[in-house]
C-alpha cells in the first residue's frame, strides 16, 4: 500500500513539476516599428528624440549593434521574421497586392508562422497593428496561428481615428484610400465609438496592453507581435506629442519625432504592464524596425549609407535590442551580425520545439551568444536578394559584397573600417569577393521568383487608378 501511495506521490510531483516548468516558459513580445531610422533611438546615439523606454530594452539587456532584417522593404521583411526563413525561399520577393480577392498574394499557407509553431506549446498569440502579409481571408492572422488580431491588413494607414471612414478594403474606390479603412478586431469592423483613443499609435498600444493583462490574469504563456506602423508615412501626430519638440524647426522632422515619441510611450506602458503583472523577468522582449529609415519621413540612418529599399546598410541595418532579465546581462553591447530571422529560431530552441526539417529555419538561437555561453559569430554569412531589381548583398564577418542592380558595378566593403560604405575595395580583394559571391550563388539557386502580383502591377491597382481618374 505504501509503495502505491509513493508511486502516486511521484506521479503527482512529476505533474506539478511539469506544470511549473510550463509556467516558466518565457513569453515573447516583438515590438516592430515601420521605416524607423537606425540613428533615431538613444542607444544608437540619437540626440533630438528622447526614447528612454525603447532604450531601456537595450540597457536592461542587449544592444544589437549590427542588427539586420531579411529585406529592406516592409512586406518581405515581415514575412522573413514571422517564418524565421528567408522570404525568397517561398517567393515573397516584394510587397504583395492588397487586393482582398487575390488568394495568392500573401504568406504561403504551407509556411508556418511563429504563432502556429508556438501554439504547439500552448501559447496564445496576438498581432496588434500592421499585418501586410495578405488581405484575402486565407491569409487573415486568425487563419495563420494567431488567436487575436487588432489592426489593419494592408501596408499603411492614417493615424487620426476620425479619418478611418471606409468600411473595408472591398469598399476602396481610389488610390491610397485603403489608408482610411476602419480597424478590425479579429473579423469585426470597428466603429469610431469603439476606439479608446483618437490616435492610432496610442490605440495599438492600448490593445497590446489589454492582451497582456488578459494573458497574465489567466497565467497564460503568450506571444505578442506589436506591429506599429509608425513612423511610416503619412506624417501624422497629435499636439500631445508635437509639443514635446519645440526646438526642432524642420516640420517633417518634428512630426517624425512626435511619432517616434508616441511609440516610446507605448513601449513604456508595455514594460510597466509586464512589471505590474509580475512577468517582466519571464518575458523575452525584442525591439526592431522592419527596415531602415525611408527617404520620405525625415528619418536618419547616420552613419549608414542608403535608405529603405536599398541593399546598402541604411536599408538593411535597423535599431535592434533584446531584453530578457535574469538571462541576458544588462548593458550588453553585441557587435556580431544578428538577423530578424534569429527571433523565431531563438524561441523555438528555448522551448525545444521541433520544426519541419523539410523547411529548416534560417536563423539561429542567439541567446547563448548574448549571455556569453557561446563564442564566435552566430552567422558565417547573411544574404539578401531583391529579385525585381536583380540586386544582391552578402555579409561574411566584416566584409560585405553587393550590387544595387544587375549591370551595376560590384561593390565590396570592410564594414568594421568603413560602416558608411564609402571606399569600394573590390580591386584589392578579388579572392574574397569570389568566395562570397560563390556562397551567395549557392544560396540563390534555392530561392523562388515572385509568386504573386505586386501592388502597381495587378488588375486591382489598375482598376483603382482608373476610378481615381474618373
Amino acid at each position: 500500500m505504501k509503495s502505491k501511495f509513493f508511486l502516486i506521490f511521484l506521479l503527482f510531483s512529476g505533474l506539478l513539476l511539469s506544470a511549473q516548468q510550463d509556467n516558466n516558459k518565457p513569453n515573447l513580445i516583438v515590438i516592430m516599428t515601420d521605416d524607423m531610422g537606425y540613428a533615431d533611438v538613444g542607444f544608437n546615439g540619437c540626440k533630438d528624440i528622447p526614447t528612454p523606454n525603447i532604450d531601456s530594452i537595450a540597457y536592461n539587456g542587449a544592444h544589437i549593434v549590427n542588427g539586420y532584417v531579411s529585406f529592406p522593404v516592409c512586406g518581405p521583411s515581415r514575412a522573413g521574421f514571422i517564418t524565421g526563413r528567408y522570404q525568397d525561399r517561398f517567393g515573397f520577393t516584394t510587397n504583395p497586392t492588397i487586393d482582398p480577392a487575390n488568394n495568392i498574394a500573401g504568406l504561403p499557407l504551407d509556411e508556418k508562422t511563429i504563432a502556429e509553431v508556438l501554439r504547439t506549446k500552448g501559447f496564445k498569440s496576438a498581432i496588434v497593428g500592421k499585418w501586410h502579409l495578405g488581405t484575402h481571408p486565407n491569409f487573415h492572422p486568425l487563419n495563420r496561428g494567431f488567436d487575436y488580431f487588432y489592426g489593419f491588413l494592408s501596408g499603411g494607414h492614417n493615424y487620426f481615428m476620425n479619418q478611418l471612414t471606409i468600411e473595408n478594403l472591398e469598399n476602396v474606390k481610389s488610390k491610397w484610400a485603403w489608408y482610411k479603412t476602419k480597424l478590425r478586431e479579429n473579423h469585426k469592423t470597428l466603429e469610431f465609438e469603439d476606439y479608446k483613443t483618437d490616435y492610432l499609435t496610442d490605440e495599438l498600444s492600448e490593445a497590446g496592453l489589454r492582451f497582456i493583462n488578459k494573458q497574465a490574469e489567466n497565467n497564460q504563456s503568450f506571444f505578442l507581435f506589436l506591429a506599429y506602423n509608425a513612423p511610416h508615412t503619412p506624417m501624422h501626430a497629435t499636439e500631445k506629442y508635437l509639443s514635446r519638440f519645440p526646438d526642432i524647426e524642420d516640420k517633417k522632422r518634428k512630426t517624425y519625432a512626435a511619432m517616434v515619441s508616441a511609440v516610446d510611450d507605448g513601449v513604456g506602458n508595455v514594460l510597466r504592464t509586464l512589471k505590474d503583472n509580475g512577468i517582466e523577468e519571464n518575458t523575452l522582449i525584442v525591439f526592431l524596425s522592419d527596415n531602415g529609415g525611408a527617404h520620405n519621413n525625415a528619418s536618419q540612418n547616420t552613419p549608414l549609407r542608403g535608405t529603405k529599399g536599398s541593399v546598402y546598410e541604411g536599408g538593411l541595418r535597423v535599431p535592434f535590442a533584446i531584453q530578457w532579465k535574469g538571462v541576458i546581462p544588462a548593458n550588453t553591447s553585441y557587435e556580431e551580425s544578428v538577423s530578424s530571422l534569429d527571433i523565431m529560431a531563438s524561441i523555438v530552441d528555448i522551448l525545444d520545439i521541433k520544426t519541419n526539417p523539410k523547411k529548416p529555419l534560417d536563423g539561429v538561437n542567439i541567446i547563448p551568444y548574448l549571455t556569453g555561453k557561446k563564442k564566435g559569430a552566430p552567422h558565417e554569412y547573411l544574404f539578401w536578394r531583391k529579385w525585381e531589381q536583380n540586386a544582391m548583398a552578402a555579409i561574411n564577418a566584416d566584409y560585405k559584397l553587393l550590387k544595387v542592380k544587375k549591370n551595376a558595378e560590384t561593390e565590396f566593403y570592410n564594414l568594421k573600417k568603413d560602416v558608411s560604405e564609402k571606399e569600394n575595395i573590390k580591386g584589392s580583394n578579388s579572392k574574397k569577393v569570389q568566395e562570397i559571391q560563390k556562397e551567395w550563388d549557392k544560396w540563390n539557386v534555392q530561392l523562388k521568383d515572385r509568386v504573386f502580383p505586386t501592388l502597381g502591377n495587378d488588375k486591382w491597382w489598375l482598376r483603382i487608378q482608373s476610378k481615381s481618374h474618373d
